[in-house]
């Protein structure tokens, strides 16, 4: 069994298991005859013997330790019982250690009535002061004062490790909020780019398809060209749904599919030519995905908003960055159009600008719209 193994076990544990070793042996060094009278002594009475009536003092200054966490309150008072009885019959055992200890974990875990058990022990102090000077220790107010302001810092150091735990609870919540934030506008920009485009091609061709009735062969190419686009949704969709599954491993479309991207788009009826520059970089990594994205609603908007407007894609492959520019002439019209949210064009920006690149779509004179982005490559997925 390695150490590791034997961590993980122990923190497994409940708390008043992995807070025993420190009672036990607290109580038996107390109980040594080397260290006995070596704990606090804040009266100047001198040592007593140790006793019957010590050991179990030195049981209640020391095993309540053992729920500090489960019960800090609980085992705050009995250590305090302890000690106060270990000083008054001037045992002053080891076990008076299990003060500052219990207060520190008091400070750190208990929930309710911390200013009731602040006040309460307080409260109790000048009680035991006074029964200490009436035994014939002489300590001055500075001495007791001092004692008083040691005590509470340790309940300060306690109250001051619960509040970083809390603010690092809450860091954490706000980590895990703002993970599940960003993961659900990552797949809302998947399904959007994923289904609009399929579903823009398939509206498109559909909607040519009502004035083909008396054209049977163009009738039956544009049903299967909805036909295969709507296969390619479902692979699409599935290739998404992997993605999203942790157990599968799947692969991002790449700027070598622009060509199959583009002969899908002129199925569904707009002409588009292609131009490509420069080889695809082999560590392209998310850039070449960034750029297909790009691409995919550049068309989907061609199809919506200017169908059958003569559309040109340009892409250049680069060695330190991927250029990409879809471009309409304006010439075509948008009476076809399915129409849309607006979300595509503002998650491209997002998309290239987490990339470090560049991002615009602008109105041509013409009447046409041009679509530029500037995607580094080798960026980290």
């Amino acid at each position: 069994m390695d150490v590791r193994r034997i961590r993980d076990l122990w923190q497994r544990c409940d708390v008043t298991v992995r807070d025993l070793p420190l009672a036990l042996l607290l109580t038996v060094m107390s109980l040594l005859p080397g260290f006995q009278g070596t704990g606090t002594q804040i009266a100047a009475l001198p040592t007593r013997p140790y006793d019957a009536l010590a050991v179990v003092v030195i049981a209640l200054e020391a095993l309540p330790l053992t729920v500090r966490r489960r019960w800090p309150a609980v085992s705050l008072v009995l250590v305090s019982l302890g000690f106060a009885l270990d000083q008054l019959f001037a045992y002053h055992a080891l076990a008076g250690t299990a003060l500052p200890i219990a207060l520190i974990s008091a400070g750190a875990h208990l929930e309710r009535h911390r200013r009731l058990i602040a006040i309460l022990l307080s409260a109790a102090y000048l009680p035991l002061m006074l029964a200490l000077g009436r035994l014939g220790s002489h300590e001055t107010p500075a001495d007791i004062v001092m004692l008083y302001v040691v005590l509470a810092l340790a309940w300060g150091i306690g109250t001051w490790l619960r509040t970083t735990r809390a603010a690092e609870a809450e860091r954490r919540r706000h980590i895990a909020e703002a993970t599940r934030v960003a993961e659900r506008t990552r797949i809302a920009r998947e399904l959007h780019d994923v289904v609009t485009h399929h579903v823009t091609a398939m509206v498109v061709q559909a909607e040519a398809a009502r004035y083909l009735t008396a054209a049977p062969e163009r009738l039956d190419t544009t049903l299967s060209a909805v036909t295969d686009t709507g296969r390619r949704a479902i692979t699409d969709l599935r290739h998404l749904l992997d993605l999203l599954n942790p157990d599968h491993d799947t692969q991002t479309p790449a700027v070598g599919d622009l060509r199959t991207l583009v002969e899908q788009t002129r199925q569904a009826g707009q002409p588009v030519e292609i131009i490509e520059e420069g080889e695809p970089a082999e560590t392209s990594g998310s850039a070449a995905f960034v750029a297909y994205r790009v691409v995919q609603e550049a068309l989907t908007n061609a199809l919506k908003y200017a169908h059958g407007s003569r559309t040109e894609v340009r892409v250049r492959h680069g060695e330190k960055e991927i250029t990409v520019e879809v471009s309409t002439d304006g010439s075509g019209s948008g009476a076809l159009s399915p129409g849309g949210s607006g979300r595509g064009l503002a998650g491209l920006r997002d998309r290239v600008g987490a990339l470090g690149g560049d991002f615009s779509a602008d109105r041509q004179a013409d009447g046409g719209f041009v679509v530029r982005a500037r995607v580094p490559a080798g960026s980290p997925s």
